[in-house]
Parts: C-alpha cells; sequence; structure tokens
C-alpha cells in the first residue's frame, strides 16, 4: 500500500473523522478523499514530475496528495520561488529520468546553487512513517499541529503517519504568530504534538514559558530535529512539560527518519527509553543523544567516525545525477558527514558534522560542543562558534553571541564560565556581541555565512 490507499481506506472507516484543518477551514476523511480524487484528474499530459509550489493549507496537501494518486512524482517547490526558476527546474525534472516507485523529489537546500532534488520513494515513504508510529506513538485520536514548511522532509513526514492512522493535521502558517499557534493548542482533543525546529524551541523558551507549560496535559509529544538541541533547552522543556514526550530524532532528506530518542524527566535521572517510550532502565546522557534505530532503520559507524544508515527509508538517489549520488549511495547505505558514535547500548550520538570540525592549534574541535555549553548560561541567548584569524596562533575559536534584552556581554564573565564546562583548547578565545545569529530555512545554524 502506499500513502493514498490508506486514504481510500479510512475515507471508509472513519468518514466523518476530522483529517485535516487550516484556520476556518477543515475537511473530514470522506472529504478530503473526494477532493484529492477529483484534483488527481487535473494532472494533463505525459509528464511524470508534478511540480507545485509549497503553501501552508489544505489545497497543499489535496494537491500533493492527488499526485501520488494520478501516479506522478510529487515535488513541491519553495512558495516564494521566482517564476523563471520555477519553470526552469520544472523543465529540469521533467527531463530526467526518474525510476518507477518514485513519490516525490524534494529539494534539501534550495534550487539554486548546488541544489539537490532526493528522490523518495513510495516505499520509503510508508517506512519513514511507521517508524515515526513506532518511534513516538503516532496515533489515530491524535492531533499533529504542522508549523514548517510543507516543502521539507521535517514537517511533511508528520503528514504521512497521520494519513495512515486515520489521526488528524493542523496547519499553520509558521510559528511568526506566536498567539497563532498557542490558539491552534486550544482546539478541542486531549492528545496534540507538535514538530519544532531548536530555534524555535528557544523562541518559545524565552518568550512564553509559562503559556507553553500551561498545555502540558494536552500536549503529548514535541519533536525537535534539523539541527542539534542545546542541552539547557532539553532540561529546562523537560521541567516545564514533565509528562510530555520529548523527542530528538536523527533525520534528513537522503537518510529518512533513522532514530528517535526521548529525553523527558526520567532521562534526566538517567534512564533510557525503549521504542514504545517507557524507561528501561539503562543510562543515556541527554546531550547529543539520538536513540536506538527505529524498526525500518539500521545505523552504523564507518572507521573515519562517520554515521552511515541502511534500511527501507533510505533515499532512491539524486534526480539526474547518478555521479553524484554514488558519492553518498553505495551497497545500499547512505554514507552521512555527520561525526558520531553509536554506545554500548546502542544509543545513537552525533558530535558535529565534518564540514563544521574546526581545527585550532593541531586540536580538532566540535562547535557544536561549544554552543551547547555557552546556551547553558543566562548570559546567551543565542551563539555560534567559528574559526577566526588571530594575530599571535593564526586561528582561533570566536563566539558570537546574542544576548538577552540586548544587555552588553560580559567577555570575561562567559569565558570564565566556559572553562568550567570545557577543556582549556575549547574554550574560545574571542568572543563578539551580535544583534542576530544566521540561520537556514529550517533552523540550523548558518555556518556558510560566516566564512
Amino acid at each position: 500500500m502506499i500513502l493514498v490507499d490508506y486514504l481510500r481506506l479510512n475515507a471508509q472507516r472513519y468518514p466523518s473523522k476530522t483529517a485535516i484543518v487550516c484556520g476556518d477551514a477543515s475537511l473530514t476523511y470522506a472529504q478530503l478523499w473526494h477532493e484529492v480524487s477529483s484534483a488527481s484528474g487535473s494532472w494533463d499530459g505525459d509528464d511524470r514530475v508534478c511540480c507545485f509550489r509549497s503553501s501552508q493549507d489544505i489545497a497543499f496537501v489535496i494537491t500533493y496528495l492527488s499526485a501520488h494518486l494520478a501516479g506522478r512524482v510529487a515535488t513541491p517547490l519553495e512558495q516564494g520561488m521566482p517564476e523563471p526558476l520555477f519553470q526552469e527546474v520544472k523543465h529540469r525534472l521533467q527531463a530526467s529520468a526518474v525510476a518507477d516507485g518514485i513519490a516525490d523529489i524534494l529539494y534539501t537546500t534550495g534550487t539554486t546553487g548546488q541544489s539537490k532534488g532526493v528522490m523518495v520513494s513510495h516505499r520509503a515513504l510508508v517506512a519513514d512513517a511507521e517508524n515515526l508510529i513506532a518511534g513516538q506513538g503516532f496515533s489515530h485520536d491524535l492531533v499533529f499541529v504542522i508549523n514548517g514548511p510543507l516543502n521539507h522532509i521535517g514537517s511533511l513526514s508528520k503528514i504521512w503517519p497521520c494519513i495512515i492512522l486515520g489521526a488528524t493535521i493542523l496547519i499553520l502558517e509558521g510559528m511568526k504568530d506566536v498567539n497563532a499557534f498557542f490558539r491552534a493548542l486550544d482546539y478541542p482533543a486531549q492528545k496534540m504534538a507538535t514538530f519544532f525546529v531548536p530555534a524555535t524551541i528557544r523562541m518559545l523558551l524565552q518568550l512564553a514559558p509559562d503559556r507553553l507549560a500551561a498545555y502540558g496535559h494536552k500536549l503529548d509529544f514535541i519533536e525537535s530535529g534539523a539541527a542539534p538541541l542545546p542541552e539547557a533547552d532539553m532540561l529546562r522543556l523537560c521541567e516545564l512539560l514533565p509528562n510530555t514526550r520529548l523527542y530528538n530524532t536523527y533525520a534528513s532528506t537522503e537518510t529518512g527518519i533513522i532514530a528517535t530518542y526521548n529525553y523527558n524527566d526520567r532521562q534526566r535521572a538517567g534512564k533510557g527509553t525503549s521504542h514504545d517510550g517507557k524507561p528501561d532502565g539503562k543510562s543515556c546522557p541527554v546531550a547529543n543523544c539520538l536513540g536506538r534505530p527505529m524498526p525500518h532503520s539500521r545505523v552504523l559507524i564507518t572507521a573515519e567516525g562517520l554515521i552511515s544508515c541502511q534500511g527501507d527509508t533510505l533515499m532512491s538517489g539524486y534526480v539526474g545525477d547518478p555521479e553524484l549520488t554514488a558519492t553518498v549511495l553505495r551497497d545500499n547505505t547512505v554514507f552521512t558527514s555527520d561525526v558520531g558514535t553509536i554506545d554500548e547500548e546502542g544509543m545513537l550520538h552525533i558530535t558535529g558534522r565534518v564540514s563544521d570540525v574546526i581545527n585550532v592549534g593541531g586540536f580538532k574541535v566540535s562547535p557544536i560542543e561549544v554552543e551547547s555549553a555557552a546556551m547553558s548560561s543566562p548570559m546567551v541567548s543565542d551563539c555560534i562558534c567559528i574559526s577566526a584569524e588571530h594575530p599571535v596562533t593564526g586561528r582561533a575559536l570566536k563566539l558570537l553571541v546574542v544576548t538577552p534584552d540586548g544587555r552588553p556581554l560580559d567577555k570575561r564573565g562567559l569565558a570564565r564560565y566556559l572553562a568550567g564546562r570545557l577543556e582549556p583548547y575549547k574554550v574560545p578565545m574571542l568572543y563578539e556581541q551580535v544583534d542576530t545569529i544566521a540561520r537556514t530555512y529550517n533552523g540550523k545554524l548558518d555556518r556558510k555565512h560566516y566564512l
């Protein structure tokens, strides 16, 4: 079965169940199936690849699923993409050879420069959904709030388990309006969940911690991903939501949804978790832990210390670029640039990316470790650790810092704070106060911006 087969089945099983909500509009499963069926006939011509602009509304879901029903490859592109570029990408994709069984082509870093169109099969899509169901406890009575862009796997992947289970999807137009998010949590449901990038979690912890805590009784779980989540933010979230399952997930467009870890209050006491989210009595550090691989996935660490992934969730390749595909996907294994380890209990830990490691005086430093330590300080609202020129050492660690309310940065105080938490060679020599930290569309620190 592919995703639209589950939609057809649930339209029969739960015709009056609410499938999707956006603002004042909603559709039941019977209505959604009717709309998808009607829209599937609008894909004219012989082109297998269907390009369309992403949007945060019910129309997007109908367009996306109708492409699948019509036997086409759904390719959602950035909503704000200039029309000439949209047409260029569309023509390029329609001229590319796409194998049978491909459901989606998803772009990882936009569609300019070194863009990569990742082919995701129907088999991988369902395997990703089943991984999320098993690993995080998606259920039929859940209402999942989607607040991120639906042309990227972080948010798009949450539609998949909801459709399979007959759960409810609630779509927001991003997180610029915090009040709209909390109004969404007033939806009449006993179990709700959502996905946040770390930057959004940090914003909520700073601007509305008490309001977030007030919804703890109905927040079944919250997932974070796309970028490392500082341990200080993990622990603060555990304090605010002691009864909510809090997941840190390892996933990418190329690998699919691989592993997840529930770091809630029980984990602060040093307890690990089994696949069903219950404590298993084994210790597992919170920081950088991504849990055990989910049912359709396997994880290996290469001799170079890099994470590689196997299983049904892997991409089928980069569209139109077999040479680039061969550099990443070989022997049914995706080789990533993430540095990681697997502990004695089978838990995956990530320590950074090869390209991010900073070499200072012969020592290799992961900026993620420095940033995580800094983010635990009350002097820091946001930060990024970069390599900078130094008149004496040649290169040195530099920490760019956003302070709470823009108050003056106590550089010496912060250096002393970090010296108590990091090895001496990991403590930055240089500090600079800035107004903002550059981030990508999905909340990752934009390190290239500072090169």
